[in-house]
């Protein structure tokens, strides 16, 4: 697959139709950091001589104001001048120090994604803590959120939109068709760096600026001027009002026609002043908040799109026809005319229009009836930039596949199947099949042999299957599941819950689970450790074989060999693999293959007496 910068106008000439081989991703943001390092020097460069230069002025406007006002003005125009390149200056500063903070946000933007390509990643992005639920039946398990998280890794949304949607992803499983319709969308999303740079940048200014909830709130707040009959009496007024200034003006029509409307009107409008006041209350700040959500809507409205889940999501953004960056520059004018009431010469002529309260009118007429899908635009650009994310992990990951959904058999089939938390370099891959035959596997092995990161290792790729991601493994075919797992129980002295209550807790809601519309693909990690050997595997026997019979799949991890007879019970559903170890001069090896059969032999011994402890 070839990895194509999407070439905009905007761009550097060198940048235009950059096309590279997925491979050398790291040589593209290589580059693109140096760039953008350098422009980011150019532009605090242009910052610092501007203020100097602006510091400059304003001593000449002080010198100039002294000397005016010395010799009877006849320096004044030294005055005019040095005022109004100060003023220059000063408008002339905003843009300047926004293009230099823009590229050090590329920077930024360059510097994770290389370390990402580095796996340098942990702990410089953002954790996503606060959407993990404890009693969730498997985010805290597998590692979902957190510093060092699957969401960490993903995430490179700029919104909090950006961030729900990539959430509620992780911790849902979509349907089959949804997830075909992302893995579209994540294709044609993955070459586009120039699009995932301008959502970081873009989404960067929204999430600083923009409030969504209170936006959204805002939005929806009932009109305070419903029905046609109040904007059409004031524009009746307004005419009037300038028909009898006309008149007395130009045509010696006596001033009292003129003097009765602009009495009607001020009744009129302090009739309707604390709904005014009401719309107008929050219009500055929310107004604000628009614009930088219209910028970010105005890249996403200009980009080509063919998958249909995007085309989709573009359609969101458009309301009656029109685009929603022109509906909210709609709003920006009308802010712009509101402003006018400002200038003093207008003063009167606003009174003699009810100018603040026919804009505020229009103002409240928007936002019932654009309001609305402002939350809707926000869900859509939260969709973008979670595919985006998975987009970027696509391209930083271009031996990672797409998985095979099969809408027929119940099944987990994995060639070469890693954790995608694990350094490439690091990661030992086995292969795991769960179907009609053999639907729990019993996983045996020393401490620290790789029995739990095995399960996690399950769980998370079946995460990432479900929310449209690539997978870590050669393939993976799988039907849809309901996943849960036993990996984090802990015990509450809050709640006065102990390990053990907690464990079969959780497995009791896993076992409620295997009775919904999807099979359970389940993992326990040290099933029911808490209490003795023979309650153990009395109580394991009868969960698996119940969930055996509700048609889950599963695996499950111990240290007791006596649970290992549980598959000669259950044969052929249930079958025995294992970890080995070695200790060599005294240090524990590990291979983390996973083999068939029960391990032979148990190392707690030998780590006790490693660590010194005499045993």
């Amino acid at each position: 697959m070839s990895f194509q910068d999407s070439g905009r106008s905007e761009k550097p000439a060198e940048e235009q139709d950059d096309t590279v081989e997925s491979s050398e991703l790291r040589a593209v943001y290589r580059r693109r950091l140096d760039e953008r390092a350098r422009a980011r020097e150019r532009w605090s460069l242009w910052d610092r001589r501007v203020a100097d230069a602006r510091l400059i002025a304003l001593v000449g406007a002080v010198i100039a104001a002294v000397l005016a006002y010395r010799n009877g003005g006849s320096a004044s125009w030294w005055l005019a001048l040095s005022g109004g390149v100060f003023l220059l200056l000063v408008v002339s500063h905003e843009p300047i120090s926004r293009a230099g903070e823009r590229a050090r946000r590329a920077v930024d933007f360059y510097a994770k994604g290389l370390a990402r390509l580095d796996e340098r990643w942990a702990g410089t992005g953002v954790g996503g803590s606060e959407f993990l639920d404890v009693d969730h039946p498997y985010a805290a398990d597998l590692d979902l959120f957190g510093t060092g998280s699957m969401f960490e890794r993903l995430c490179t949304a700029r919104t909090r939109a950006g961030e729900a949607a990539l959430a509620s992803w992780l911790l849902a499983p979509a349907s089959p068709d949804v997830i075909g319709q992302r893995h579209a969308a994540i294709v044609e999303l993955r070459p586009r760096l120039d699009l995932r740079e301008d959502l970081e940048l873009l989404g960067a200014e929204v999430r600083a600026g923009i409030d969504p909830a209170a936006l959204a709130a805002w939005c929806a707040v009932p009109r305070a001027f419903g029905g046609r009959v109040l904007p059409i009496a004031a524009a009746v007024l307004a005419v009037l009002g300038t028909a009898a200034l006309t008149g007395w003006l130009f045509f010696e029509v006596s001033a009292l026609p003129l003097l009765i409307i602009l009495v009607i009107d001020g009744c009129f409008a302090l009739s309707l002043s604390r709904r005014v006041r009401r719309v107008l209350a929050a219009v500055d700040r929310r107004t604000h908040d628009l614009v930088l959500l219209s910028e970010l809507l105005g890249r996403l409205e200009r980009e080509p799109f063919e998958a249909p889940l995007l085309q989709s999501l573009r359609a969101a953004l458009e309301t009656g026809g029109l685009p929603a960056s022109a509906r909210i520059r709609r709003l920006a004018r009308l802010l712009h005319l509101l402003d006018t009431r400002k200038n003093q010469l207008f003063v009167p002529l606003a009174a003699l229009w009810l100018w603040t309260t026919q804009i505020a009118m229009r103002i409240d007429a928007w936002r019932g009836g654009t309001g609305p899908e402002v939350a809707h635009w926000i869900e859509a650009i939260g969709a973008f930039e979670a595919l985006s994310a998975l987009a970027a992990y696509a391209a930083e990951n271009p031996a990672d596949p797409f998985p095979e959904l099969d809408r027929e058999t119940t099944c987990y089939v994995a060639e070469a199947v890693g954790h995608p938390l694990i350094p490439v370099g690091d990661c030992v891959r086995n292969d795991i099949r769960l179907g009609p035959s053999a639907r729990v596997l019993i996983v045996s092995g020393s401490n620290m042999s790789g029995k739990s990161t095995l399960l996690r290792t399950v769980g998370i790729n079946a995460v990432l299957a479900f929310a449209g991601a690539p997978v870590r493994a050669a393939r993976l075919r799988l039907s849809m599941l309901s996943l849960g797992a036993t990996l984090r129980i802990q015990d509450s002295l809050q709640a006065g819950r102990s390990r053990f209550y907690a464990e079969i807790t959780r497995v009791r809601q896993l076992v409620d689970r295997a009775q919904g519309p999807l099979p359970l693909l389940f993992l326990f990690d040290e099933l029911f450790h808490g209490t003795n050997s023979h309650d153990r595997c009395v109580g394991a026997e009868a969960v698996v074989r119940g969930l055996i019979d509700r048609g889950a799949l599963g695996l499950v991890t111990t240290h007791d060999l006596a649970l290992a007879e549980i598959a000669d019970r259950l044969a052929p559903a249930v079958a025995n693999v294992h970890f080995e170890d070695r200790l060599v001069d005294g240090t524990m090896l590990f291979d983390y293959r996973m083999r068939p059969g029960v391990v032979q032999h148990s190392n707690a011994l030998a780590l006790m007496r490693a660590i010194g402890l005499d045993v």
